[in-house]
Parts: C-alpha cells; sequence; structure tokens
C-alpha cells in the first residue's frame, strides 16, 4: 500500500508539472513534449486505479495519435513565435477569467468528492450487469450500447481535425517542385520521351 502511494504522488506531481511546463513553455514543440509527458503520467494513474482500458486509450490514442500529430503540424507549420508573443498581453485577462472559472469547478469537484465521496449521489446500476467483467468489457458495453451515437460522433470531429492539420501543412511554395499523380497517369510516350538529334561534339545544353 505504501509503494502504491508513493507511486501515485510520484505520477500525480509529474502530471502537474508536465501541465504546468506545458502552458509555460516558449518553444510549442516543447509544449507537446511536455503534453506527451504529462499523458504518460495520466495513463499511469488510470493503471493503479485499476482502469487498464483507459490507460491504453490514453496512451494509444492521445500519445500515439493527436500529440504526435500536433508535434508533426507544430515543426512543419511556418509560425512567427514573434507575433504570437506580441498578442500575449492582449489576451491575458480573458486567460486569466478562463483559469479562474477552471480553478472554481476543480474546488467544487475536489470539496464534493472529499465531503460526500465520489460515487455517493449516483444511482446509476451497474453499466456492466454483472460484477466480475473487466472494465473494458463495462466500457465497451457502454460505448456500444448507450452512447454509441456519440462515440461515432466524436470519431467524426477527430477525423476532421487530423483532415484540418494535414491541410494546413500543405502549403504550395513556389519553386518547390511537387508530384502530380494523374500527369504520371496520364503519361503517354509521346509525352514522356523526347527525342533529340545531338550533332558530334556538342551536348543536350549547347
Amino acid at each position: 500500500m505504501a509503494l502504491q502511494a508513493i507511486a501515485f504522488y510520484l505520477l500525480a506531481a509529474v502530471t502537474v508539472l508536465a501541465g504546468f511546463a506545458v502552458v509555460s513553455a516558449r518553444n510549442p514543440v516543447h509544449s507537446v513534449l511536455w503534453l506527451i509527458l504529462s499523458f504518460f503520467s495520466a495513463a499511469g494513474l488510470f493503471v493503479l486505479l485499476g482502469a487498464e482500458f483507459l490507460a491504453m486509450l490514453l496512451v494509444v490514442v492521445y500519445v500515439g495519435a493527436v500529440a504526435v500529430l500536433f508535434l508533426f503540424v507544430v515543426m512543419m507549420l511556418d509560425v512567427d513565435f514573434a507575433a504570437l508573443r506580441q498578442g500575449f498581453a492582449r489576451y491575458l485577462p480573458l486567460g486569466l477569467v478562463v483559469a479562474g472559472i477552471l480553478v472554481a469547478e476543480m474546488v467544487m469537484v475536489s470539496t464534493t468528492v472529499a465531503t460526500r465521496g465520489a460515487a455517493a449521489a449516483n444511482d446509476t446500476p451497474n453499466a456492466s450487469g454483472a460484477v466480475d467483467v473487466t472494465n473494458a468489457e463495462a466500457i465497451g458495453r457502454v460505448l456500444y450500447t448507450d452512447y454509441v451515437y456519440f462515440f461515432q460522433a466524436a470519431g467524426l470531429v477527430l477525423l476532421v481535425a487530423m483532415i484540418g492539420a494535414i491541410v494546413l501543412t500543405l502549403r504550395h511554395k513556389p519553386g518547390v517542385r511537387r508530384q502530380v499523380m494523374m500527369d504520371q497517369v496520364l503519361r503517354t510516350p509521346k509525352t514522356g520521351m523526347r527525342i533529340l538529334d545531338l550533332k558530334p561534339g556538342k551536348g543536350i545544353g549547347e
């Protein structure tokens, strides 16, 4: 029990520090790397709570897909960091208001859990209908029975976000040769070859 408590406090501290580093890092690439570390630490907390499926989902989906996609998008986009820093002071009051609302919500949730427990006011029966099922099976029954349409809508939102991130990186720069698949497919010997009559002692460029 003592070892589990040490692991919990260690992972929780790493998660909080990594989350603070995400919003305080000056380089967006560093922010994404800190975000990946916070996801891994949160996955460790889920493992300690016995939710192995959520831990695997956090690592596979958020670290393996979303965070890596963010990293590549940030690295490939030509972001003007000086312009971003200039607008920091303008949006600082709004950011403080949003942060204050989030802190108030977290305090309310923490106070409710500490006083009445996490499931004291929740009268919803067990979604699995049985006690001897794993948490992965219980979550699967909930997702694919009661909330299947919301689950599909979330998948569509992630798909649109991924396509939007890819489109943002496809910038046509002058002087860069790009591959045109249709021209390659429709190429014929007449358009793909050029026969030159070279004279002795002269090259192609002469």
